[in-house]
């Protein structure tokens, strides 16, 4: 052998080994990365391994942040960085304001009254129910921000203002929908419909607002819903009707300039604040064929991504036409399968594929027992469906026929808003106490393996994940729980 081969194989060599380790490079990256709420997929799984499974106030905390107020909004994780929306801190001469505006609130949600009959089509989160009173908290501050924090130490590096008006609609504020990246910017969505982009530094790319260009919000506790990043689009969409005469709608603003690409409307004929839908869109992959899966207003539909245009649509969410059937939990989609959890029952399986009217021709199963999601959004990985009730019962079902398989399996004490977390073997649920029940689901029958407290502070977000490490949002401050990295 020469040495100009010896030479020729070296380099190669070096080029196959540079290969291998870009490569893994770039797979770990992703994996360190949390864009969007329920994280990559959308669908609140996490291939992470290693995770904590055990931790307390002063136990397994690499580090700890102060927040200027509470929110709903999970945080989201690209490299080093980590995005979170906050109202302002409440400033002194805020209260009388508020209350002024809280109360406006309240007579504009007096039982009977009503903005408008709502328009309907033909065939086509603050949240009422138990649990959901205001419990004589304040909304935060006036003001709606989003801050950037490292990683890796929990500075905060930069805060931007996205807009004013911060109000109380019952269980939240109007910092609700989570942001979303790609790692070169962000996209965020207020409850006051301002919706705005950055780059990672905070510089402003644009910003505008869904209420000024489409007409005013209708629903009866406030905007919640976060916004879905696809295809170089930004997808949101606004299902309400009990305050408003305006249609529901999905929207795509070209997330590089804000320029709406298409908006559709989604008709309903669902009855009084049952129009009303809290819930966040989900991609789904099937066949080769991509998909916008939206629910709320009585249906479950799907979407070309290109156009808007409603491909399929399934009834069967309010089967007995009740006036209060708001939706709050997201579709699931997995292995060909999508999931449309109501107000906790019933919950419906569909098979994907479909197109028209899908109602009785894609029903896999429908779930009508107790123990129905009504606000966590379940999670499935294609074999098992878990689903976390409000009072923090577990069940699991067979994803393909719906049969029980555990459960109900009870968690710590308290209600359960956040939506629950699989990664590890392991199923995390967080209860409004900052309270997290850590669930062995790696064999036949489930197993408590721990039950974790922080500060028990109010707690709505969903737990996110980093590398080997959780990121919990309490009311007052946002933890990174393991070791540091």
């Amino acid at each position: 052998m020469t040495r100009s081969t010896h030479t020729s194989l070296a380099l190669a060599a070096l080029v196959a080994l540079a290969c291998f380790f870009t490569v893994g490079a770039r797979s770990a990256i992703a994996d360190e990365n949390w864009p969007q709420w329920r994280g990559p997929n959308g669908n609140g799984i996490s291939n992470s391994t290693n995770l904590p499974a055990e931790w307390g106030p002063e136990q397994n905390i690499a580090w700890k942040t102060e927040l200027p107020s509470w929110s709903g909004g999970t945080p989201i994780i690209w490299g080093d960085r980590i995005f979170i929306t906050s109202p302002s801190a409440k400033a002194e001469e805020e209260p009388q304001q508020q209350a002024a505006a809280q109360q406006e609130d309240e007579n504009d949600q007096q039982p009977g009254q009503r903005r408008g009959r709502g328009r309907r089509g033909v065939g086509g989160r603050g949240f009422g129910g138990r649990g959901f009173g205001d419990g004589g908290r304040d909304p935060g501050g006036n003001d709606l921000l989003l801050l950037c924090i490292s990683k890796s130490d929990g500075e905060v590096l930069w805060t931007q203002k996205l807009d004013d008006g911060n109000r109380l609609y019952r269980k939240q504020n109007l910092s609700s929908p989570s942001p979303v990246t790609d790692g070169n910017h962000v996209w965020v969505v207020t409850g006051t419909g301002a919706v705005t982009a950055f780059d990672i530094e905070g510089n402003q790319v644009w910003q505008n607002n869904l209420q000024q260009q489409y007409g005013d919000f209708g629903l009866n506790w406030g905007y919640a819903s976060s916004p879905l990043l696809h295809d170089g689009k930004l997808i949101i969409e606004v299902l309400h009707g009990q305050h408003t005469d305006e249609p529901s709608y999905i929207v795509a603003l070209d997330a590089q300039t804000g320029q709406q690409v298409w908006r559709q409307e989604r008709p309903t004929d669902a009855l009084f604040e049952s129009p009303d839908a809290y819930t966040t869109p989900v991609v789904l992959e099937h066949e080769g064929q991509t998909q916008i899966v939206v629910s709320g207003g009585d249906y479950v539909t799907g979407h070309d991504p290109q156009t808007g245009k409603e491909l399929w649509r399934a009834a069967g969410l309010n089967p007995e036409r009740q006036r209060n059937y708001r939706i709050i939990a997201s579709p699931t989609v997995a292995d060909g399968m999508i999931y449309a959890p109501t107000r906790q029952r019933p919950l419906i399986a569909l098979r994907a594929g479909g197109s028209g009217d899908v109602t009785e021709s894609h029903l896999a199963w429908r779930w009508t027992q107790g123990g129905g999601p009504d606000v966590p959004t379940p999670i499935s990985d294609g074999e098992r469906f878990y689903m976390v009730d409000d009072r923090g019962l577990v069940n699991c079902l067979d994803a393909k026929t719906g049969e029980r398989v555990w459960g109900p399996l009870r968690t710590a004490q308290g209600t359960v808003s956040a939506s629950p977390l699989l990664a590890d073997g392991k199923l995390y649920v967080i209860n409004e106490s900052a309270v997290t029940t850590v669930i062995d689901v790696s064999g036949d029958e489930p197993q408590v393996t721990a039950t974790n407290e922080l500060d028990g502070g109010y707690t709505l977000s969903s737990i996110a994940v980093s590398g080997s490490q959780l990121f919990i949002r309490t009311q007052s401050h946002l933890y990174c729980i393991g070791a540091e990295q």
